[in-house]
């Protein structure tokens, strides 16, 4: 057995490859507007802003473009990540399009890192350009390992769409070099990075090299994690820094304050704690580690039961881009990052790794279907760093960001959709996510062909044909989402009953498989009220609407009064539409409401009279496709008295 192949004997359930899923129907779209406008976007946006400059070792340095935040961070220093997420956008990109210019501009960029690189493999173009002679001084706050995490990705991406290894060696030199520098061996700092995401990466690249070295290593990165005494602060004395004058004043903002297996809340910089979990994920899945599971189970308990927003996002507060109290989830200042949403997609999709547990499933769906792909435009041009669930018509996209890390997370996310899809292991398929795609997947010992159709997340009708290529024996397993209150599963026009066969939220079908073999899956979407636990003050009194996977919001464009005078009665029904001409073809909701407009108060702050109130029609439309038209309101949360 070769060490790739005994990698893969140890792992449950892992995703496809992006090439073994091609995607149509809605993410298609979604695909097919990042490949036709928001890849070149973000080469040109990267260019505009001197990327390019400060990675070409025979054009003059640029010196420091983007002022220093706290005296020791700029965003100029993780330049590397935005070129590696970009690349990894793109690899996609080209897997499905072919574009010469865009895969000429990639290899371009591949080439400069290629004659960046140190003889030691050491490569970072701001301890190399910017600030030489720094390297591997401050691990805590200065992103080295970070970058090289995102380029990983990048390269790995950029194999498999194009076959080019140029990169993907650069990254294992690098590697090989990181491998030497940090460790816990007599000449080594037992050194890990202070924004994670190294973990996660190097685990890609033990899967598409073989190397059990680079899964090792990131055992590594996640056991040293927190331990005493703390490598941070032996870092800051070995730098003449005290090792208490932090920004954040806590190793809780970068998850170190305790080794990983006794973490049991969920703090600190939401997106940090996301790639750390989705790291320890993949390492519980390879190792088979049930202290990582454990610590995982209670880190997701901690944050789906006190800590999450509605749509997915995560992480209320602009001064740490991460957690505060429980239930402190306010809606008009929500950060809720565009790159938590992604990264909590991560981590869900990397737990289902450990088996078919619906949990995960409908979680990673919330988030990408709500919290995450509001980030990006229907057009793929503008984008959101914040996704407040409450706008009085202030917040808009932007075409850049000084630290410009979402637009490329978000688009490296759509454009790999269909690796979140499906998961496959020896003798089992699983559906996590439904989807107009066809999968050629790997199971029972040979290739099976999964073609879905279906006009999902707008209907809740899904047809699958299975198509090995011989007959064969395997469990497929068909995620039941935990919003659906009704379901009805058919194998070859056979009805199933399932309630025997579901197990953690998947129907399990096991049976032998041959070409033609159909299963029919009819989900119920209906149109739901969302009520917020009793400690969420921001929602008391409010509701928030949902039908199956999407969360529902208000525009001003689209009702015309003040959406906070607007209350939704107990027995108003909302009913749904299809609209195919609006925001790119969606399902909008309408219904009958009440409206307690100011137009009568007068000059009076304060009055004894309540407000009158008249009949009013409202329209909500998917989160997700707000402030693609007309400025104004939007409003998640809706009054119910």
């Amino acid at each position: 057995m070769t060490l790739a192949a005994d990698i893969a004997s140890r792992a449950r359930f892992r995703p496809p490859a992006v090439p073994q899923v091609e995607v149509r129907g809605f993410w298609g779209g979604r695909i097919d507007a990042v490949c036709a406008r928001t890849a070149d976007t973000l080469y040109q946006r990267c260019e505009e802003a001197g990327m390019l400059q400060q990675i070409d070792p025979d054009a003059p340095a640029p010196g420091v473009k983007i002022p220093f935040h706290g005296g020791l961070v700029t965003a100029q220093m993780f330049w590397d990540s935005d070129f590696g997420k970009v690349i990894e956008t793109a690899a996609y990109c080209l897997q499905r399009t072919p574009n010469p210019e865009l895969e000429r501009k990639v290899d371009h960029v591949i080439d400069l890192y290629g004659k960046l690189q140190q003889p030691d493999g050491y490569l970072s173009s701001w301890y190399q350009r910017i600030q030489p002679g720094l390297r591997w001084t401050n691990l805590r706050d200065c992103h080295e390992l970070y970058c090289a995490g995102h380029l990983i990705e990048g390269a790995v991406a950029y194999c498999q769409a194009t076959g080019k290894r140029q990169l993907l060696d650069i990254m294992c030199r690098f590697m090989d070099h990181v491998a030497e520098v940090l460790g816990t061996g007599p000449d080594q700092k037992p050194g890990y990075c202070g924004h994670e995401e190294i973990e996660l990466a190097l685990v890609k690249l033990a899967r598409v090299t073989g190397q059990q070295k680079y899964m090792d290593l990131a055992r590594y990165f996640i056991d040293e994690r927190g331990r005493q005494p703390h490598f941070y602060d032996a870092e800051a004395r070995e730098q003449g820094r005290d090792p208490q004058d932090y920004i954040f004043k806590t190793y809780e903002y970068n998850q170190s304050h305790l080794p990983v297996r006794e973490q049991d809340k969920v703090v600190g910089h939401a997106v940090r704690a996301m790639y750390l979990y989705s790291g320890m994920a993949d390492i519980a899945m390879e190792y088979g580690d049930d202290g990582l599971r454990l610590a995982l189970e209670r880190l997701w308990r901690d944050l789906t039961s006190k800590r999450l927003y509605v749509t997915g996002g995560l992480g209320p507060s602009a001064d740490n881009e991460g957690f505060t109290a429980d239930y402190d989830l306010p809606n008009e200042s929500a950060y809720a990052e565009t790159c938590a949403a992604v990264g909590l997609v991560f981590w869900a999709g990397r737990m289902l790794g450990l088996g078919p547990d619906a949990r995960y499933a409908d979680m990673m769906e919330l988030a990408l279907y709500n919290g995450a792909i509001s980030g990006l435009s229907l057009d793929g041009a503008t984008f959101f760093y914040e996704n407040p669930l409450e706008s009085r018509g202030g917040h808009h996209r932007w075409t850049w960001h000084r630290c410009p890390c979402c637009p490329p997370n978000i688009a490296r996310l759509t454009a790999s959709i269909g690796s979140y899809m499906y998961g496959q292991s020896e003798d089992g398929i699983a559906v996590h996510l439904y989807g107009d795609s066809t999968a050629t997947l790997d199971v029972a010992g040979g290739r099976v062909r999964l073609v879905q159709e279906t006009r999902y997340p707008w209907d809740g009708a899904i047809a699958l044909t299975i198509e090995p290529e011989a007959p064969a024996s395997f469990t497929l397993h068909l995620r039941i989402p935990g919003w659906c209150r009704k379901a009805t599963l058919s194998v070859n026009g056979e009805p199933q009953d399932l309630a025997a066969i579901t197990r953690n939220g998947y129907a399990a079908i096991t049976r032998r498989w041959a070409a033609g073999d159909t299963v029919r899956l009819d989900l119920e979407l209906a149109v739901e009220r969302i009520h917020a636990h009793p400690e969420i003050r921001h929602d008391a009194g409010r509701a928030a609407i949902r039908r199956g996977p999407l969360v529902y919001c208000l525009e001003g464009v689209d009702n015309g009064v003040p959406l906070n005078s607007l209350v939704l009665p107990a027995d108003a029904r909302l009913t749904p539409r299809d609209e195919p001409a609006l925001l790119g073809g969606v399902v909008t909701l309408e219904g009958q409401a009440r409206a307690r407009p100011a137009s009568d108060w007068g000059d009076d702050l304060y009055r004894t009279v309540p407000p009158a109130e008249h009949p009013v029609r409202i329209k909500a439309v998917p989160y997700y496709a707000w402030d693609n038209r007309d400025p104004g309101e939007m409003l998640v949360w809706v009054r119910t008295a």
